[in-house]
């Protein structure tokens, strides 16, 4: 029985032999995934690293420029405008931006004080005149007395006695009168000078101008001095903006490139697309310690209501005037940029998307050619697009990149 049984003992192999077989099965393919991907690692394009370089506006001008300097926009007339009397704000007729005409009424101060003694010496000038028509009177009078003294001495009917006495009538009488005169011309002058105080009440405007700032209110107590607490100097600041100028800050080692009557490109950085021709007017004759500059101030050549005082300005000095209607606006990138494909300029602008960074050739045309850069006179740029810099020949339409790290 026992021998019977291990007899029917044996090793069923033929359900074990497929899973052999699947286990190798899996392996092969584990090693074909391996493979593959060592191939597309091997052979898949890699990125091209690159430089870029921005495409950039360009004018004519600039193919002149000698030397660039900042500055700002300043009216080389211009006025703190207060009095010299003291008083409360009682009108102001401007605000700021307003344009008067010289003699023009900016503002009253409280004239109560001064006008009444302006009445008061105007009264003395009165008793001063009657004084010496009074005194007039009396040496009129002493002269015919002296008159009629002299001719009675001749015939004997006075004495001596009686002449002295009427010649001296006649001198004090001409002397009151004297006194009566000089009288009334200090009363005179003591009526001009409160005319005057009264004036210095009324601010006017001291030339033709704009009104810049306004310094003090209706209410504030204006002084000469504004040396009292809460109290006001100048009332508005003028400015002629016929006399407005760039001052521009030259560099010690480069005045040997700027000369009176140069001709100059002004840039405002209010008005970056507005190109202003001007010329140097003068040089201020002291150089800067601490900057090393000298002040070089360049007039406009024509003036626009656009520009203000103390806006930012770039002047760019040249050697030579242009044609402001020729003076416009180009398109331009650095000459590196620019390569030969099949026959033609070809440039390579980045693309980016999705995380990936890939270069369009752009078929162009170029221009007139600056020192760093070239005109692109036709073709699909504009201003701020990147283009690879000194494209290799590995470099061509659709080819991904990377930027290379500054």
């Amino acid at each position: 029985m026992a021998a019977t049984d291990i007899g029917k003992l044996k090793i069923d192999r033929a359900g074990l032999a497929p899973k052999k077989r699947r286990r190798i099965r899996w392996w092969m393919i584990v090693v074909a995934l391996i493979a593959v991907g060592a191939l597309f690692v091997v052979f898949a394009p890699h990125p091209v690293t690159v430089q870029t370089a921005s495409v950039v506006t360009r004018y004519p001008a600039q193919q002149v420029t000698l030397l660039t300097a900042s500055g700002y926009v300043v009216a080389q007339r211009k006025a703190a405008v207060a009095t010299k009397a003291t008083g409360r704000l009682e009108e102001l007729r401007v605000q700021e931006g307003s344009r008067v005409r010289k003699g023009d009424l900016l503002a009253r101060i409280d004239d109560r004080d001064v006008r009444a003694q302006l009445a008061a010496a105007v009264a003395q000038v009165a008793v001063a005149r009657a004084a010496v028509a009074s005194a007039d009177a009396d040496e009129r009078n002493s002269v015919i007395e002296l008159k009629r003294n002299r001719d009675l001495v001749t015939q004997n009917f006075v004495s001596g006695s009686a002449l002295d006495a009427a010649v001296a009538r006649n001198d004090r009488s001409l002397a009151a009168t004297n006194n009566a005169k000089a009288a009334l011309q200090v009363a005179l002058a003591n009526a001009d000078n409160a005319k005057v105080a009264v004036d210095f009440t009324e601010i006017r405007a001291p030339f033709d101008g704009v009104v810049v700032t306004k310094s003090a209110n209706v209410g504030d107590i204006v002084t000469p001095f504004s040396s009292a607490v809460d109290s006001k100097g100048a009332v508005v600041n003028m400015a002629d903006l016929s006399t407005l100028e760039v001052e521009a800050d030259v560099s010690e080692s480069s005045l040997s490139k700027i000369r009176v009557g140069q001709p100059c490109e002004i840039l405002l950085d209010a008005l970056p697309d507005v190109r202003f021709s001007g010329s140097v007017s003068r040089q201020v004759p002291t150089v800067d310690r601490a900057k090393a500059t000298v002040t070089t101030k360049v007039r406009f050549d024509r003036l626009d209501d656009r520009i203000l005082p103390d806006m930012s300005a770039k002047v760019g000095f040249l050697s030579s005037k242009v044609d402001q209607a020729a003076n416009r606006p180009t398109i331009a990138v650095s000459t590196d940029a620019v390569v030969v494909r099949d026959g033609k300029p070809t440039v390579y602008r980045l693309k980016t998307g999705d995380g990936k960074s890939t270069v369009e050739a752009v078929t162009v045309t170029t221009g007139a050619a600056y020192p760093d850069a070239v005109e692109i006179a036709s073709g699909n740029l504009r201003s701020g697009d990147k283009v690879v810099v000194k494209p290799s020949g590995r470099i061509g339409d659709g080819t991904p990149v990377a930027l290379q790290a500054k």
